[in-house]
């Protein structure tokens, strides 16, 4: 059975695309995803059959790979500590990188990994 990743889903179309990890993209028809399953996440891993249609491969009985994320990563965090985090991370944008973007430097390629790892955790809590 073919694996692959969810290069895209949309609901409301109905479909989506998977890359499969032996290369290309495949179809992936509302019809194909699991009982109880509406929609599915960009990067999400995903086994399925293959059927060869008139417009392409298209994929058929995915199965997840990835268990869906529990309870405990749905929960919000309560809007004060979202809002100390974002305080933090502009006071730490506003003295490590600020200054030297403004002289027309980047961070240091160190500092620049830490400061992407802050605003992604910072991002992460608000797509929840």
């Amino acid at each position: 059975m073919p694996t692959g990743r969810v290069k895209w889903y949309d609901a409301a179309k109905g479909f989506g695309f998977v890359t499969s990890d032996e290369g290309g993209d495949v179809f992936l028809p509302k019809g194909a995803l699991p009982a109880g399953v509406a929609e599915l996440k960009t990067g999400q891993r995903v086994d399925f059959g293959l059927v060869d249609s008139r417009r392409g491969p298209q994929a058929m009985g995915v199965k997840l790979i990835d268990a869906p994320p529990s309870l405990s990563e749905l929960r919000r965090r309560p809007a004060e500590d979202l809002h100390s985090m974002v305080e933090d991370m502009i006071k730490v944008l506003e003295s490590q990188v600020q200054p030297g973007l403004s002289r027309g430097r980047y961070p240091d390629k160190r500092t620049a990994q830490k400061i992407a790892q802050l605003v992604h955790a910072v991002a992460k809590e608000f797509e929840i």
